[in-house]
This record gives C-alpha cells, structure tokens and sequence, in this order.
C-alpha cells in the first residue's frame, strides 16, 4: 500500500498531461486549421453531390472513425437530417471473414471497392501513418476515384507518401500517440462543425 503514489502526484501527473495535450494543439493550430478546411470541403462537396463518406482505422483510431460517423448519421451539436457515413470497422462478420479468408491488411479495402464509388470521400486514420490496411484502403480508394482525407500522425509514414492532389494529408505530429489521437479527435469535430456550418447555413 505504501508504494502508491500520493494523490497530489497523481493530480500533478493528470496536468502534466493536461498540458502536454494544450501545448500539442497549440504547436500545431495554425499548420492544420486550413488543412482541416479543405478536408472538410471535400467531404462537403461530396455530399452535396449525394455521395457518401466510408471511414477507417485501427483500435482507437476504429472508435474516432466510428465516432465520426455516429456523428453525420445522427447529429453533432444541431438537429438535422442524416447525413451518409459508413464506419468499416463496425461489421464483426465482414471484418473477421475477411481478415480469415485473405488478409487482415485488406479488411479496409475489400469494403471501399464493394461499397465505394466515384465521388465517395474515405476518411483515413493512422497515429503512425504506416497502418498497412489503411494504406491498402486508400489505394482501393484511388481506384474508385474517391478523394481521401487523412488524419495522420508522426512523420506521416507510408500513408503521406501515397497521397494525390485530390487528398488531404491533416498529419499531427509528434511522438506520444495519446495525444495524436486527442488532436484526432478536435480535427473530426472541427470536420463536423464545417460540415453542419455549410450544410445548415450556420454562423
């Protein structure tokens, strides 16, 4: 019992963390905020074309995927109609059949080339830029003329490289993935509120 830290290093440790995560976002702020801009455009002009936006990841970055999508397919902050967004990592039985029957890297990119066409938009999430099957989900999305916006973290690894004119590259870096995927989360709010802001005549 005696080994257990005091609860003022616990609280001192929570601050730190605290910290650590305000100075990322400010550090980072203003190289994203017109990146962000323009992903959010591209999701935009995607749905006003009545195209749909199929989102991706791994662990964490799974949950900001389908968060993202729980978001367009319900509400973010004001009522509205759905808007269409599909999460690829919420099917159990496709997920596992596919990771079974060929590889775990195409879990992604047999679902882009099933349900995604020209004019879809993949929503891609790495903390390392180097997921091997975000990076083949993106080539699937290449071949069906879908634009890709990538949130991407670290030096942008295999995923920057893969990237065309019509992509977007939001990389966040630095070295702690806790705090990548913190400035995630921000980026897929910041995506939601340019979304409803255009699409709802927003202030």
């Amino acid at each position: 019992m005696s080994d257990r830290p005091a609860p003022d290093a616990l609280t001192a440790r929570v601050l730190r963390n605290f910290e650590e995560g305000i100075r990322t976002k400010e550090s980072c702020k203003d190289a994203l905020a017109p990146l962000v801009a323009r992903g959010a455009q591209i999701m935009i002009d995607a749905l006003l074309a009545d195209r749909k936006i199929l989102a991706c990841g791994n662990g964490g970055s799974a949950a900001d995927a389908q968060h993202f999508s729980s978001e367009l397919l319900n509400r973010f902050e004001t009522e509205r109609p759905g808007l269409p967004a599909i999460a690829l990592t919420t099917d159990a039985s496709t997920v596992t059949s596919i990771a079974n029957d060929h590889h775990f890297e195409d879990i992604f990119s047999r679902q882009v080339r099933a349900l995604g066409h020209g004019g879809d938009v993949l929503l891609a999430i790495s903390t390392s830029g180097n997921s091997a099957n975000v990076i083949r989900a993106i080539e699937a999305a290449h071949e069906r003329a879908m634009p890709c916006v990538v949130l991407n973290g670290r030096e942008g690894g295999e995923m920057s490289g893969l990237l065309t004119e019509e992509d977007v590259d939001i990389l966040v870096k630095g070295p702690s993935t806790a705090r990548i995927q913190e400035m995630h989360i921000a980026i897929i709010h910041s995506l939601c509120d340019l979304i409803d802001c255009q699409l709802l005549g927003q202030e």
